[in-house]
């Protein structure tokens, strides 16, 4: 079976620029394959009006501090910019960082940034995945150096844009996050080189099925597809110092607990129990797992996912 790749988004949330830089050099360090971030306005866990970078210029800073990590967002709000701006800013990155992009798209969710930003939230959340389907549909030729102009009737109104230079890899790849069955997935399918999903065993399996489906109907084969799987994995020693980390890290984003203990994508426990998580998930066919770490930033979980949990994982497998 295929090793596991493994990638790391640092919360850009609840922290200082030093500290978010500090720890992606480490996570390039100890041979992680991507590094990612949110792309928000406001913070996402607790409360709202807490330090948040932004999405874009956080991947370009990185892009300069790294060497080998794929970088991308997890994924880009897509209401945010008109994809004209998202392809060249994605073309941007990929030439700061020699080929190493990744396009993260979504539809978007948080609706309090919208307003307080004065951003199109739209009429609600099929008309912004509408949105994103257009969006994907301009952002895959113009990525390929093709010009684009908006079909009559759309959101967008692009008029034979391109984009120059093109981006240094043949083919910049567009990861789609998201399971909305109708439409999301039906995007992923169009589109996608990469999806990212969330959720427990039962839920990605139907999902996996949707998606399947999806692809049967655009005529897509979904082996070229990478599936991808978000958690939030705290590694120690027993349970219970794992979920000491755990709410001492809730405090610091200012997240009361009984907001995240029905979360499925934090991963609390022991080195077993992390890769347990991940074999359930590898035998539907996830071999990309991303790990959303939040501040204060953990290297004893860093490390020992990659140097204990990911070689017991690859071995089993």
């Amino acid at each position: 079976m295929t090793d596991s790749s493994l990638g790391v988004l640092p919360w850009n949330q609840a922290t200082t620029w030093a500290a978010y830089e500090a720890s992606g050099r480490r996570i390039e360090a100890l041979g992680y394959d991507h590094l990612w971030a949110w792309d928000h306005l406001y913070a996402i866990f607790g409360d709202p009006y807490q330090p948040m970078f932004e999405g874009y210029l956080t991947l370009a800073a990185m892009a300069k501090v790294t060497t080998r990590l794929r970088l991308g967002l997890l994924v880009g709000a897509n209401t945010f910019r008109s994809p004209a701006v998202v392809a060249k800013s994605l073309t941007t990155l990929d030439h700061l960082s020699d080929g190493r992009a990744i396009a993260g798209l979504g539809g978007a969710w948080f609706g309090t940034e919208h307003e307080e930003a004065g951003i199109d939230f739209g009429s609600g959340f099929g008309q912004r995945l509408d949105w994103l389907d257009e969006a994907c549909g301009a952002i895959r030729p113009l990525l390929d150096g093709e010009t684009v102009s908006s079909p009559e009737g759309g959101h967008y109104e692009l008029k034979d844009f391109r984009v120059l230079p093109r981006p240094v890899q043949a083919r910049l790849p567009i990861m789609i996050g998201g399971s909305g069955e109708k439409k999301t997935l039906r995007t992923v399918a169009r589109y996608a080189d990469m999806w990212n999903a969330m959720g427990d065993v039962e839920f990605l399996r139907y999902k996996l099925d949707v998606l399947r489906r999806h692809c049967d109907d655009v005529g897509r084969d979904i082996g070229e597809i990478q599936l991808t799987v978000g958690c939030k994995p705290i590694i120690r020693n027993t349970e219970a110092e794992a979920n000491r980390v755990w709410e001492d890290q809730m405090a610091h984003n200012r997240t009361p607990m009984k907001d995240v203990l029905d979360d499925d994508t934090f991963w609390v426990g022991t080195a077993d129990l992390v890769a347990e998580r991940m074999l359930e998930r590898k035998a539907l066919g996830f071999h990309t797992f991303i790990a959303e770490m939040a501040a204060p930033f953990d290297d004893e979980t860093l490390e020992r996912w990659i140097t204990e949990v990911k070689p017991a994982v690859d071995a089993a497998a």
